[in-house]
C-alpha cells in the first residue's frame, strides 16, 4: 500500500523526488545467480550469526494491507527462524517512527525491519541504528537517505503503468481521477508520476484530475465528493491504496447514485492497488474492474531474511534473484528487492496464489 504511508502533515519534512530506479547491470557474472538470495551472497565481513533479538515496526494498523502484513509477520519470522519482538505500531506519526526505533535499540536489539512513514524523515532513526551497529531493512517505503542492508518492495513505478494502462485499454478519452498518496513518501510520488507520464505518453485523449490524499480515507472521500459535484463525467479512477481508499471511494460514488457495476450503463472504471480480501471481492462484484496486489505476505517473508543474512555480514548484488523478482541499485545506492506485484481482474481474482486469497 503504502501501501500504506499516512503521515502526520504538521511533522512531515517533504521529501526529494527520487527519480527513475536504475537497474545495475550484473557483468562477469552468471545471469542466473546475479543477485540470487542463494548462489551470489557474499559476506560482508561481519562476525554476527543472524541471531539476536529483531525489532519490527509498523506504519499503522488501520489498513487492512498493514493488519495482513502484521499477522503475516510472526509468521515469516518462525519460518526464516527469526527471533521477532512483538510488533510496534507508530500509528502514522514520522515522528512517533523515530521515537519507536529509539526504544527498540535501547532494548538491545539486534536488528530492525522498518515500514517508513516519511522517506526522508527516517534517516533520523536509521542515523541512531548505524551509531548503534545495527542493521535495518525497510519494507514497503525507500528511504531518501540513511543506511539500510536492503529494501524489501515492489515497483511502485509499475503500479502506476499499470493502472494507466488499464485504464486506458478501456476508456478511449475522458476524465480519470487518480486518488493520490502522500507525497511525502517516495511510493506516492513514483505512482503519481507514473500515471500522469504514462497517460501523457500512451493515452492522450484521457484528462487526469488530481486528489492529493496524503493516504487518509476522509480526505479521499471529501475531496472526491467535491470533484465529482464539478465533474460528474468522470469515466475511471485510479485510487493508489485500496486500504484507505476503496470504502470511502464506494460509498461515495453509492451517495452520488454513481456506483454502477460492470457492464451497466454508466460504469466507472476503478483501478486501484493493494490486493487485499475487499478488493477481490469488490472485483468479484463487478464494483471495481483491478487491482495491483501488492505482496503483504512476501514483505513479511524477505523482511525477515535480508535482516537475518545483514546481521550476519551477509550482502548482496544487483540482478534477478531465485524468487522470481530482481535486486536493483537506488539513485541513492541503496539496494532494493523489487518483488513482483500482479495486476487482478476478473479473469484471475480467484487466483489461490494470490495472498489477498488466502486471508480472512
Amino acid at each position: 500500500m503504502l501501501d500504506r504511508t499516512v503521515g502526520n502533515p504538521k511533522r512531515r519534512r517533504r521529501a526529494r523526488s527520487l527519480g527513475a530506479v536504475a537497474l545495475a547491470a550484473c557483468t562477469g557474472l552468471v545471469l542466473s545467480a546475479c543477485g540470487s538470495t542463494k548462489d551470489s551472497v557474499a559476506s560482508g565481513g561481519g562476525d554476527g550469526d543472524g541471531t539476536g533479538k529483531v525489532g519490527v515496526i509498523l506504519p499503522l494498523l488501520t489498513s487492512p494491507f498493514w493488519q495482513s502484513y502484521n499477522d503475516y509477520v510472526p509468521k515469516m519470522a518462525k519460518s526464516e527462524g527469526v527471533d521477532a519482538l512483538k510488533t510496534v505500531n507508530s500509528n502514522s506519526d514520522p515522528s512517533q517512527q523515530i521515537t519507536d526505533i529509539n526504544n527498540q535499540l535501547n532494548q538491545g536489539v539486534k536488528g530492525l525491519v522498518v515500514a517508513p512513514l516519511d522517506s526522508a524523515a527516517i534517516e533520523a532513526g536509521l542515523d541512531q541504528a548505524e551509531r548503534k551497529g545495527v542493521p535495518v531493512v525497510a519494507v514497503d517505503v525507500a528511504p531518501e537517505a540513511g543506511k539500510v542492508a536492503m529494501v524489501v518492495r515492489a515497483n511502485n513505478v509499475a503500479y502506476g503503468e499499470k493502472a494507466c494502462e488499464y485504464l486506458g485499454e478501456h476508456i478511449t478519452s475522458g476524465k480519470v481521477v487518480q486518488i493520490m498518496g502522500d507525497l511525502a513518501s517516495v511510493n506516492g510520488r513514483d505512482r503519481s508520476e507514473a500515471f500522469r507520464a504514462c497517460v501523457k505518453e500512451k493515452f492522450p485523449k484521457l484528462k487526469v484530475l488530481e486528489i492529493p490524499a496524503k493516504w487518509e480515507s476522509d480526505t479521499a472521500a471529501s475531496k472526491l465528493d467535491t470533484l465529482l459535484n464539478a465533474n460528474p463525467d468522470i469515466k475511471g479512477i485510479y485510487m493508489q491504496a485500496g486500504g484507505v481508499y476503496l470504502a470511502p471511494t464506494l460509498q461515495t460514488l453509492k451517495s452520488k447514485g454513481m456506483l454502477k457495476k460492470t457492464g451497466e450503463a454508466g460504469h466507472i472504471t476503478i483501478v486501484s492497488n493493494d490486493g487485499i480480501p475487499q478488493e477481490f471481492d469488490a472485483i468479484r462484484k463487478g464494483e471495481i474492474d483491478a487491482t495491483v496486489s501488492q505482496p503483504a505476505d512476501l514483505y513479511a517473508k524477505y523482511g525477515m531474511y535480508y535482516i537475518k543474512a545483514a546481521m550476519a555480514g551477509k550482502t548482496f548484488e544487483p540482478g534477478p534473484t531465485d524468487h522470481d523478482s530482481t535486486i536493483v541499485k537506488l539513485p541513492s545506492g541503496i539496494l532494493e528487492d523489487q518483488l513482483p506485484a500482479p495486476l487482478v481482474t476478473k479473469e484471475n481474482v480467484d487466483d489461490a496464489a494470490l495472498w489477498g486469497n488466502t486471508v480472512g
